[in-house]
């Protein structure tokens, strides 16, 4: 099994919209174990409602991300600053990167960071 890391928006302006981020989270990575291809990282159950500071869970994550084999972005990664970092650091390590059929929008934000 190869090991993935699903990136995706987990703050929202409300407690809802948080708990609906990590629903989605979790969505994808029951898919995901499902194939029996991929062993899944979800940072959204990981540190979910866990009182740490979030500069420390974001730091955690990169440091998750660079120890995984492909990089899964969920729709609206682009909205939140923790993907956008997530995503920056999986380039530049060429780990695979999969996502919700968004891979025009992921091109485009790689030809930004060139």
């Amino acid at each position: 099994m190869k090991l993935i890391y699903i990136a995706g928006a987990y703050r929202a302006p409300t407690d809802e919209g948080v708990e609906a981020n990590i629903a989605k989270a979790r969505d994808v990575a029951i898919r995901l174990w499902k194939t029996r291809e991929w062993a899944v990282i979800c940072p959204h159950s990981n540190s979910s409602h866990m009182p740490i500071d979030d500069d420390i869970v974001l730091l955690g994550d990169l440091e998750i991300v660079s120890r995984c084999d492909a990089i899964y972005m969920m729709q609206g990664w682009d909205e939140s600053e923790g993907a956008r970092n997530e995503l920056r650091l999986a380039i530049s390590l060429q780990l695979e990167i999969y996502d919700d059929g968004l891979l025009t929008e992921i091109a485009g934000y790689v030809k930004e960071l060139e």
